[in-house]
């Protein structure tokens, strides 16, 4: 039995972490894949998670904010410090709060939305890890916040915790900390130990040979990140009661009808979705304690979403595989998939986040067109009380019209299934 990616990691992890004259604290496998893609292709922008806000003119005080994000990141190891790779390893070195805050000046950029964008899309290769920017059309009259995070050093379950934190630290207007303390740090270092154990046990022989049955016929159609992109937006009822089980399913069925309209592929393609969360017991801290799945999008439609659920069921059985051991089992069982994922879906559960409030005014969420992808086709859906979902394409490699056909596929297949 060959040994687990996990396992070869920790070793390298220990050995580093021995000789460093700085605490250096472990990573999950999502966080070490965000860290070595980056080192392998320099030239590339680093994974970050933007959330945009609404407010009216004059709310937000940036010197507040930049004070209030950094008492909240003083609390969490993973913004603080900075991300790195020690002799090949990819750790946290710990230090002081990694924030930015600042006002972005709008004129050379034509809006504070474009203003925006090229703010994120020169996001500094090595952090800081929690960006806050503002910035304002001269006559508008409101501005917009962009609070964007490293992905390294967050997902859904930080987002919600993070945007909480912060509405209270603005608020109270408290000076930030020098670095966590002794216990957050402890905290940060047992969830990541503990995440770490469980990906180990979940790459087994058995998860290897279901992966393997899974994915060894994927054909892989040249996926990869995008820069220049469009978005279109769709607001559908949202499921209720125990109908809301049935959404994300759907949502495979959907996003799957698109990229197999999108792709024209002979073959099954990789739609990666992110599942899962922190081991039982783990303390709440924050990172990305995410891993990504891959679902099998079949040339064909599945004949009925039990069908496609009876398939998934089995993947989240074996959710905790590692994608890198995921990507071995695939190719030791004759797939020539590189890893690169033909298309991205996400689903939050927006009842989980709290509102972003400065001042007394909560933050509107808006969703700002033009942001780069990480696959040639992205989905995001949000639901609440109704079912928001946002599709993203690869302009340069897909043409508008066929983006907008695929769209209207993917929302009958969706209206059809939630009906």
């Amino acid at each position: 039995m060959h040994a687990s990616i996990t396992a070869a990691y920790l070793a390298r992890y220990r050995s580093a972490a021995a000789d460093s004259p700085v605490e250096l604290l472990p990573l999950t496998g999502a966080q070490r894949r965000f860290l070595i893609t980056r080192r392998l292709a320099p030239l590339t922008r680093s994974d970050i998670v933007p959330l945009f806000f609404a407010f009216p003119r004059g709310t937000v005080d940036a010197a507040r904010l930049g004070r209030a994000a950094a008492a909240v990141a003083a609390r969490h190891p993973a913004l603080c410090g900075g991300f790195a790779t020690v002799r090949g390893t990819p750790v946290l070195r710990a230090g002081g709060p990694s924030v930015e805050a600042a006002r972005i000046p709008v004129a050379d950029h034509g809006g504070a939305a474009p203003a925006l964008r090229a703010a994120l899309l020169d996001w500094p290769l090595d952090g800081p890890a929690l960006r806050l920017l503002v910035a304002q059309d001269p006559d508008a009259p409101e501005e917009l916040l962009a609070l964007a995070l490293d992905h390294a050093a967050c997902d859904e379950q930080s987002l919600g915790a993070l945007i909480g934190e912060l509405t209270a630290a603005y608020e109270r207007d408290e000076p930030p900390a020098p670095g966590p303390d002794r216990q957050a740090t402890a905290d940060f270092r047992e969830a990541v130990e503990l995440q770490l154990a469980a990906e180990e046990a979940a790459a087994g022989p058995a998860a290897q040979a279901h992966w393997g049955r899974r994915l060894g016929t994927l054909v892989g159609t040249g996926g990869g990140a995008a820069t220049a992109t469009g978005m279109l937006t769709e607001r559908l009822p949202g499921a209720q009661g125990a109908a809301r089980s049935a959404v994300f399913p759907a949502l495979l069925d959907a996003v799957g009808a698109a990229a197999r309209r999108l792709h024209r592929a002979d073959g099954p393609l990789a739609l990666g979705y992110p599942w899962g969360g922190r081991p039982p017991g783990a303390p709440a801290a924050l990172g990305c304690f995410l891993n990504t799945l891959v679902h099998p999008v079949p040339p064909r439609p599945a004949a009925d979403l039990e069908e496609l659920c009876d398939a998934w069921w089995d993947d989240l059985d074996h959710a905790g595989t590692p994608f890198d051991e995921v990507v071995r089992a695939a190719r030791t069982a004759g797939s020539p998939w590189s890893g690169a994922l033909d298309a991205m879906l996400t689903l939050e559960d927006m009842r989980r986040r709290p509102s972003l409030v400065l001042g007394g005014v909560a933050g509107r969420e808006v969703h700002l067109a033009g942001r780069p992808l990480a696959a040639p086709l992205a989905v995001a859906a949000e639901h609440g009380q109704d079912l928001l979902v946002r599709l993203a394409w690869d302009s340069d490699r897909f043409p508008a019209a066929d983006a907008e056909a695929a769209f209207e596929g993917l929302l009958a297949v969706l209206r059809r299934h939630l009906a």
